[in-house]
């Protein structure tokens, strides 16, 4: 019923930028909310940032506080990840979410490799 694409991805020196974005497919969308998470090798998926649909209240993770902002476009049901000075440990893969309430994540995107180099 929705399918979920990440784009924006690839490769970037230590303090460069990037912006992600996650398109929402589907006859029927009414999501919550969305947002992004990342895997990196070895390491368990974490939470990255989250937007209330209707309101546009974020969330992001100590990690990336400061450097990363999450917004949205709810007309072309696209949710963006704004990465700014970049970090080796933020190479990872990124994940966009779905989620029909307030607790769930119910639609996952297939990913997007982001790698940061020295």
């Amino acid at each position: 019923q929705v399918q979920l694409l990440e784009s924006g991805g690839g490769l970037v020196q230590a303090g460069g930028s990037l912006r992600l974005s996650c398109t929402a497919s589907g006859r029927t969308f009414g999501p919550y909310r969305m947002g992004w998470f990342r895997q990196a090798p070895g390491k368990e998926r974490e939470f990255v940032a989250r937007i209330n649909w209707s309101s546009g209240s974020t969330a992001h993770a100590d990690s990336v506080k400061g450097r990363f902002t999450i917004s949205r476009d709810n007309a072309k049901n696209t949710v963006y990840l704004q990465m700014n000075s970049l970090k080796l440990e933020d190479t990872a893969v990124y994940y966009c979410a779905a989620g029909r309430y307030a607790a769930t994540w119910d639609y996952w995107g297939q990913g997007t490799q982001v790698s940061v180099s020295s």
